[in-house]
């Protein structure tokens, strides 16, 4: 456990504090009014189990200071995001929620359906709890606002071929690939679905049906009728959205369910009336908070990387609610206010949103009940099968992939509390071979692997690589010979971590101390999680090593093709990017890309004379 540091070296003021771990890793990163008074409680006797095993891990503390709470806040955040510390609570969503997005930042902006982590220059609306549901939406409104929905190679593509698409001939797109519509027409089609998905509806339905009645008195009844379809499919989109407010408000409304181990959180979304969005997260919770400490940790990670709206309800207020206030004020720029809906409603909506939490709390614990007993299971089981001290929180197997010696590559991946972590998967192309050697690529890839390791390991955290930490258990796909150079990488930098091979022939599990390889039973927990990793290493490797041999054949063929160049390679790469692809492209395809002798020339490098190539 790590010494108390002296009460008169700790400011008695606002900041942030972060407990390390004996590798220097971030355990703990927390937000105090007085850094003084919040850090004694850790020294104290009478500790919640979760908080006396975190000090227990804890090596040191260290300390910033900040100008106020909302800055210690502010500083927070950014920290967690950065160190993701084990012992936080974070937010834990079981999939990636839909948003539909503008992308802003090219010429003739595009709408689509995003996922994941947000890009810079995208216009954001949602998200929404069913990508289908979007993905109508999105198809009725672009009868009204006919932008383009294509991919940028197929925007390209007609472009080049000066032809539209389908989507322009029925009248889904305005057709800017191909001069059909002036930039400020479509500027003024983005601006408006823009304003229809942030609520601005009114005046686009009214717009309509003014418009629709003028050209019926002009007698211009097919223009009146496409009016007509554009306004029911406005309709239709609006019938999407629930209406839950009379009155055209915008407010998130936050719900938590739990127990005392994990909580499941609901967010509502309403916008001008309308419930546009829900998102539901589970987390664990590794510390032990009431339910108000919940509600900021909720807030805090909800509106961290997003703007809030200028009301947030909540089922229980933060236990300061100015501070948050605040807070979630200097996040929006203008005043926020956070309150408990006490009647109406919106306390009706609050309910919906506690049942929506208790649903979602429900499927999460008969999902993850079993996953997670099963998982622990396992581990125990491969501690005991392996005589190894502790339970391996974290595998790392490592694969080497190659034919004939060429475009050798290894795979490093990851599995933490028995789960994969693609975050941390690394790989690597083998550079000291010349011929096929799987034992010298195995060498080769751990040397990296562990020098990086050892070079790093006596920095400062946040100047570390990215193999900042070392595995609690190091799996090879192969058998002694492959286990062989592990033993000899580790032994080089001394460093004491165990190790195990897996043949694929009969499964069996080559240890450095086992003259004769240990056969696991069929069935058992241990094995079946062995075969997980190295089949998933196994996977990541062959993965790695048919993109870079299809890149190097596409390079040979295309470096013996008169008039093709860095230049028109490049360009070739960009469109087909395979050679199969490019094998199966027509002569027409690849003449809209290079010029017609060249594409002629690729077709003949590549089979001989098609349909279409002819004669010069």
């Amino acid at each position: 456990m790590m010494q108390r540091p002296p009460a008169s070296s700790i400011p008695d003021g606002p900041g942030v504090y972060l407990f390390h771990g004996s590798d220097d890793r971030v355990l703990y990163i927390g937000k105090a009014k007085s850094l003084r008074k919040r850090l004694a409680n850790y020294f104290g006797e009478d500790l919640l189990p979760r908080t006396r095993l975190m000090v227990g891990e804890a090596t040191r503390v260290e300390w910033i200071v900040t100008d106020g709470e909302v800055d210690a806040l502010m500083l927070e955040y950014t920290l967690v995001q950065k160190h993701q510390p084990r012992f936080n609570i974070k937010l834990r969503d079981d999939k990636s929620f839909p948003y539909l997005a503008l992308t802003r930042y090219q010429d003739w902006p595009r709408v689509m359906v995003m996922r994941g982590k947000r890009r810079k220059g995208v216009q954001y609306f949602g998200p929404f709890a069913h990508a289908y549901a979007i993905r109508q939406t999105r198809d009725l409104l672009l009868r009204t606002f006919p932008i383009r929905s294509c991919t940028d190679s197929k925007f390209r593509s007609h472009e080049s071929l000066g032809r539209p698409c389908l989507l322009f001939h029925i009248e889904r797109c305005s057709g800017p690939c191909v001069g059909e519509v002036t930039a400020e027409e479509y500027a003024a089609d983005v601006e408006g679905l823009a304003a229809f998905l942030d609520g601005d509806r009114a005046d686009l339905t009214s717009r309509l049906t003014k418009e629709m009645q003028e050209a019926a008195d002009r007698l211009e009844y097919e223009h009146a009728a496409r009016l007509r379809d554009q306004l029911g499919s406005v309709e239709k989109a609006l019938q999407r959205q629930e209406l839950v407010s009379n009155r055209p408000e915008t407010f998130d409304l936050v719900a938590i369910d739990e127990d005392d181990l994990e909580a499941a959180v609901v967010v509502f979304n309403v916008t001008r009336g309308r419930l546009t969005g829900r998102k539901a997260s589970v987390l664990d919770k590794v510390e032990d908070v009431s339910s108000a400490e919940l509600t900021e940790i909720v807030l805090r990670q909800t509106y961290g990387g997003e703007t809030p709206p200028s009301l947030v309800l909540v089922g229980e207020l933060p236990t300061d609610p100015d501070l948050w206030t605040a807070w979630l004020g200097r996040r929006r720029g203008t005043k926020v206010e956070l309150r408990v809906p006490a009647r109406g409603s919106k306390r009706r909506l609050l309910e919906t949103a506690r049942a929506n939490a208790r649903e979602e709390f429900a499927r999460h614990r008969l999902k993850r009940a079993s996953d997670h007993n099963a998982r622990a299971k396992a581990l125990r089981s491969l501690q005991d099968h392996l005589g190894l001290d502790t339970a391996p929180l974290r595998i790392e197997c490592y694969d080497i992939s190659t034919i004939q010696g060429t475009d050798t590559v290894g795979s490093m991946v990851v599995f933490e509390d028995g789960l994969p972590k693609k975050s941390e998967y690394r790989r690597f192309k083998v550079k000291t071979l010349s011929g096929q050697d799987d034992f010298a690529a195995m060498e080769e890839v751990l040397r990296r692997r562990f020098g990086a390791y050892v070079a790093d390991r006596d920095r400062p955290v946040e100047e570390r690589g990215k193999f900042a930490y070392p595995p609690s258990l190091v799996v090879i796909d192969g058998g002694a010979g492959q286990l062989a150079r592990a033993v000899k990488v580790l032994d080089h930098f001394e460093l004491d971590i165990p190790v195990a091979g897996l043949a694929k022939r009969l499964e069996e599990v080559y240890l450095p101390d086992l003259p004769e390889p240990l056969m696991i039973p069929r069935g058992e927990d241990a094995l079946y999680l062995l075969q997980s990793v190295r089949d998933e290493a196994h996977r990541f490797a062959v993965t790695y090593h048919r993109s870079l041999r299809s890149k190097r054949m596409v390079d040979s063929v295309l470096d013996n093709i008169d008039g093709v160049g860095p230049k028109r390679k490049r360009q070739l790469l960009r469109r087909f990017g395979s050679l199969k692809r490019l094998r199966n492209a027509s002569f027409e395809e690849i003449a809209d890309v290079v010029p017609e002798a060249v594409a002629r020339e690729v077709v003949v490098a590549l089979g001989g004379p098609r349909e279409g190539v002819g004669s010069e």
